[in-house]
């Protein structure tokens, strides 16, 4: 049991299930209402999204094993024995390929995106880690290109042209500004144990105080975008759906509450707000499924 726990926690699989949910909701707005995707569809982009996501956590943790030991990062299970270094291999070069084998059956545009997404995660694990000014926003990216993913992945034939609703287009610049602010708020919370390691992180050339800050202004341009598919009538399904508002309204709450510890404190409580932002996002996440769910009802 101890076994799987670990491993769970290595390859964070309740981030691929996130990732997947994602996927899903960009699929059903792009498809305004008119049906379901497939299930051999469903389940293809489901395992792209969870073998790509496992594989780069693990392959991450293996090349952060001795700056995590730094920061005393006991939630990592690499650091606290549970699992060796090897392990984590293991399960990268068997997780990725198949990744990209799940990709290329969906459709070409969905291989080339998950293509491109996994060498990046590469780069970023072996490369980008040192430059977290670039690295924090191969996250950002990461948390939003599930929903244009699962927007192209409903598109039929293999082609690299396509159209999809606009709103697929907002929640992904949502999602890039909210994990903007999550992973600078993370910089911070790890910056002693990255300026031993010569790590390029905002605190380091701006400070703490004023990284949190800018975190705090990307969740605040994320607040702000997240009214225009209530309010713009290109928007259809969000259109003064007002399902859609009380989620978002709770989400944005959330973040702004966060927005304005970040601001006003010297020193905020950064682990948990972290926890805070995670729970808020995913509360964001139900504001866009729920209104696409009901329209099937």
């Amino acid at each position: 049991m101890k076994k799987i726990k670990a491993i769970w926690e290595l390859m964070r699989l309740e981030h691929g299930v996130m990732i997947a949910i994602a996927i899903l909701i960009g699929s059903l707005i792009a498809l305004k209402g008119q049906g379901l995707p497939s299930f051999d569809k469903f389940i293809l982009t489901f395992f792209t999204a969870l073998f790509l996501e496992a594989s780069t956590f693990a392959l991450n943790d293996y090349c952060d094993l001795e700056i995590d030991k730094r920061n005393k990062r006991e939630d990592r299970p690499l650091v606290r024995g549970d699992l060796s270094p090897k392990s984590a291999l293991y399960l990268f070069f068997i997780f990725f390929p198949l990744g990209i084998i799940c990709s290329y059956f969906v459709n070409l545009a969905c291989f080339i995106i998950a293509l491109i997404t996994a060498l990046l995660a590469i780069l970023y694990d072996t490369k980008m880690k040192k430059i977290k000014l670039i690295g924090n926003f191969y996250i950002a990216y990461i948390m939003a290109i599930p929903f244009i993913f699962g927007g192209v992945a409903v598109i039929e034939g293999s082609t690299l042209q396509f159209e999809i609703h606009p709103a697929i287009y907002v929640i992904a610049l949502i999602a890039f500004l909210a994990g903007s602010g999550r992973e600078i708020m993370k910089d911070v919370m790890d910056f002693q144990g990255d300026k031993e390691k010569g790590v390029k992180s905002f605190p380091k050339y701006i400070g703490s105080r004023k990284s949190n800050i800018l975190a705090a202004f990307f969740y605040i341009i994320a607040i702000a975008l997240s009214f225009l598919p209530f309010f713009m009538e290109t928007f259809e399904i969000y259109y003064l759906n007002y399902y859609y508002l009380a989620l978002v309204f709770v989400t944005d709450t959330m973040l702004l509450s966060a927005s304005i510890h970040l601001i006003i404190k010297k020193k905020p409580h950064l682990k948990l707000y972290r926890k805070f932002t995670l729970i808020a996002i995913f509360i964001g996440l139900l504001a866009f499924l729920l209104p696409v769910i009901l329209v099937y009802r």
